[in-house]
């Protein structure tokens, strides 16, 4: 199979086709260097049978470049230890590591950097209108970027990606509607490419690395280019060794699509392979997800799916079941208040707290079949524990009252997944009742909603946007606008269009029918963690009678 054969990106073999996303992890220092929890996060992808790992976007100047809170950094020679321990560590493990480059241009958080923040023109970047740059601030950005790329090499990288996607500064001079410049940085595609032209010209001339660019195919943005433009674009660039398709500037879905859109949903907007090596990116989670987007591209490029399983490469080989991205964009995206974690995988994240595994031997009963008595058996099974499923209602619990169906589609493949697992582990599933075991209900349940009249409601619960479209089939619901700002932008997109199909109306009021708000929801998360942590402490209560 294509996926798993060795690739090659200029002068360096690949060993299969699976490529680990550059995704925001905060999971560095302050200061940009990294760390053993970062380095530790990228190595269980690399063990996890990726073939190639490209880091989160690194910022080339901590003056005025930096995007997010704790982003990895790349600009001093003082980094450079971490960073040959980090590509140590990824090739101990079997893979290659590129880094990916970034100036955030006009997107830079201006509580994280000291210069004044600027962008090839000066437009409104959502609240926010950066300074114009001059020809000086130009040059010097391209300084930047070749210093950035001459430290990866000493500091043992395989390889460059210039971040040109996303809203960043290298996609802000490619885009029209951000690039109003009449100089030779601005006007046509040739112009508007330069500054990417010039950056890997002189990096060429330094060192011996491939050198790619993240390009965004297309913009989602009412004002936003198509994806013909994406592709002349990329046919334009000179000394690039691969282009990496995503999507996107501002507006959503771009590469991280929420279940209310397509899988593979980028390339169906790239119709055919280009006459350059590319990598494809944007909800690929299926090994039939891989095998239509090898179709298009000689790479794919799996995010949130690694986020989900670290090892997906690996299982999908030996073809044992994976933890599927749900694509609910809820734990992966709280990336301006946390650190990077994954709803539907308690380990993300935090890959250097996790301890090695006491065996165990010995029977036990867990009761219920919902995320926490699922979680409690696969956990309780990879301990060595020989778990019976008690159940008197429903496999998969709660997952079974969703309404949304786009929702559904998605989140049924978590079930089918430890459904899977049960078999692979032989876990006996017995629906009646027992007086004893350990009890895995729900640690938090919600009230229901009245369900026989009209309602108006305040909540960031998710249950209860499932619920407000099952009421809206018989009776008027109104939903309050704050409701939705506890989705990711994707998510608000996907639902407020058929929740309004529906019927829903929203609007903020002075008081409403029912009004929940809950700092620390009982989600899919918290029920896995809980799981776990039922059978940690029935182990300690117990532990003599099953070593």
């Amino acid at each position: 199979m294509e996926a798993f054969e060795k690739g090659i990106i200029g002068n360096v073999e690949i060993k299969n086709r699976f490529v680990m996303a550059p995704m925001i992890s905060n999971l560095c220092n302050p200061d940009g260097t990294t760390n053993d929890n970062h380095i530790r996060y990228l190595e269980e992808r690399a063990r996890g049978g990726f073939g190639l790992i490209i880091t989160e976007y690194a910022y080339v100047d901590e003056y005025n470049g930096k995007g997010s809170p704790n982003e990895m950094g790349i600009f001093s020679r003082e980094q450079l230890p971490k960073l040959s321990r980090l590509t140590e560590r990824i090739h101990s493990a079997g893979s290659k590591i590129f880094v990916q480059l970034v100036h955030a241009g006009g997107k830079a958080n201006p509580r994280f950097n000291s210069g004044n923040i600027f962008a090839p023109s000066s437009v409104d970047y959502i609240g926010i209108v950066p300074n114009e740059m001059g020809k000086d601030d130009i040059k010097r950005v391209e300084d930047r970027f070749v210093n950035a790329a001459e430290l990866a090499y000493r500091s043992g990288f395989d390889g460059i990606e210039l971040h040109g996607a996303h809203g960043y500064l290298l996609q802000e001079f490619i885009s029209p509607a951000l690039n109003k410049r009449n100089d030779e940085y601005g006007g046509t595609v040739e112009n508007r490419i330069r500054i990417i032209n010039e950056i890997s010209e002189k990096i060429r001339t330094r060192i011996d690395l491939p050198v790619g660019i993240r390009l965004s195919l297309y913009e989602d943005d009412v004002d936003g280019y198509s994806a013909d433009y994406g592709i002349e674009i990329a046919s334009k660039l000179k000394n690039i060794d691969y282009i990496h398709f995503s999507a996107g500037r501002f507006a959503p879905p771009g590469s991280s699509a929420s279940f209310y859109y397509e899988n593979v949903h980028i390339g169906s907007k790239l119709r055919k392979k280009l006459d350059k090596t590319t990598m494809l990116v944007g909800s690929i989670e299926s090994i039939n997800d891989v095998e239509k987007a090898l179709k298009i591209s000689d790479f794919v490029v799996l995010g949130r799916q690694a986020l989900a399983d670290p090892y997906t490469p690996l299982k999908m080989r030996i073809n044992i079941p994976y933890r599927p991205c749900i694509r609910c964009n809820q734990a992966c995206r709280n990336l301006s208040n946390a650190e990077v974690r994954c709803t539907i995988n308690p380990d993300t994240g935090l890959e250097n707290t996790v301890s090695r595994k006491i065996k165990y031997t010995g029977e036990i009963a867990i009761v219920g079949s919902g995320i926490k008595g699922l979680e409690a058996a696969l956990y309780s099974a990879s301990l060595g524990l020989k778990p019976i499923i008690y159940e008197t209602n429903r496999f998969g619990g709660q997952f079974n009252e969703i309404v949304d169906k786009y929702k559904k589609h998605d989140f049924m493949q978590l079930i089918e997944y430890y459904r899977s697992m049960i078999g692979h582990y032989g876990i006996d599933i017995r629906m009646e009742s027992v007086n004893k075991g350990i009890f895995c209900l729900p640690d938090k349940v919600y009230p229901d909603l009245p369900e026989n009249r009209d309602i108006t409601i305040d909540t960031n619960i998710y249950r209860y946007f499932d619920d407000a479209l099952k009421i809206a089939g018989k009776n008027k619901v109104t939903m309050s606008l704050r409701s939705l700002n506890s989705l990711e932008r994707s998510r608000i997109t996907g639902y407020k269009k058929l929740a309004e199909s529906s019927g829903i109306i929203f609007k903020d009021m002075d008081s409403y029918d029912f009004k929940l708000l809950d700092s620390r929801q009982y989600d899919i998360m918290e029920a896995m963690k809980s799981g776990r942590r039922a059978i940690n402490n029935y182990l300690i209560e117990n532990e003599t009678n099953f070593l």
